[in-house]
């Protein structure tokens, strides 16, 4: 079985992460892909919603996708989720899944990687799947990371025996979670931006809401 993983805050989880994972799938026909949300999400600030909420929604939101399943191997680390150690969890978990994982980032993301941890180690233990992102298409890695280029293939190719970095140029929706945050707090429509059942989740638990202001008592 090949299983590709996207790993993210999810905060909340919008139509760019689920066109991210999908394009990638098809891409590549894994079996599954699982969406991991980071307890403790590590380079940013802490979520606003927590790890419970941003849980609750992913699985709102992969409900009506066969493909997609959300994962639960960060939900009890204490701290930071790094790749390094969320393959290793996973792979202590599942073994027959060693050679057959693929780690699914946006361009935007890849861009980055050797601000990672142990990023090395990260590209050596698994496949990677670069899916284009708003104005940073997958093709471009190639220059923008001209030592990992010779690892680098362009989808529908088939992976390589080593690990190998899979370039998918697909139109992904250029949607941010800050973007989202921003029209759930002033109370407008987020209508496309994610999924309905997320939206109704994330109004109904005013997990985006200004808090409320609680006037001064006069005397």
């Amino acid at each position: 079985m090949t299983v590709g993983l996207l790993g993210g805050t999810f905060d909340p989880i919008h139509r760019g992460h689920l066109d991210v994972a999908l394009a990638a799938q098809q891409a590549l026909k894994l079996d599954e892909v699982w969406l991991i949300p980071a307890r403790h999400p590590p380079h940013r600030t802490a979520p606003i919603a927590s790890a419970a909420h941003r849980f609750a929604m992913v699985a709102l939101a992969v409900a009506g996708h066969p493909r997609l399943r959300v994962c639960d191997v960060e939900m009890d680390v204490p701290g930071p989720s790094f790749t390094i150690d969320t393959l290793e969890r996973i792979e202590a978990r599942s073994p027959s899944l060693h050679g057959s994982l693929y780690f699914i980032t946006g361009a935007d993301a890849f861009r980055e990687i050797k601000t990672w941890r142990r990023w090395s180690d990260v590209i050596n233990r698994c496949h990677f799947a670069v899916v284009s992102r708003d104005d940073d298409p997958a093709g471009f890695m190639r220059s923008a990371l001209p030592d990992l280029a010779p690892r680098m293939y362009d989808a529908p190719s088939g992976c390589t025996t080593t690990p190998g970095i899979c370039l998918i140029d697909a139109r992904t929706a250029p949607v941010s979670s800050t973007e989202v945050r921003r029209l759930l707090r002033e109370g407008r429509s987020a209508t496309g931006l994610l999924p309905e059942a997320v939206a109704e989740y994330a109004v109904r638990q005013r997990l985006y809401a200004e808090p409320e202001v609680l006037e001064t008592p006069r005397g």
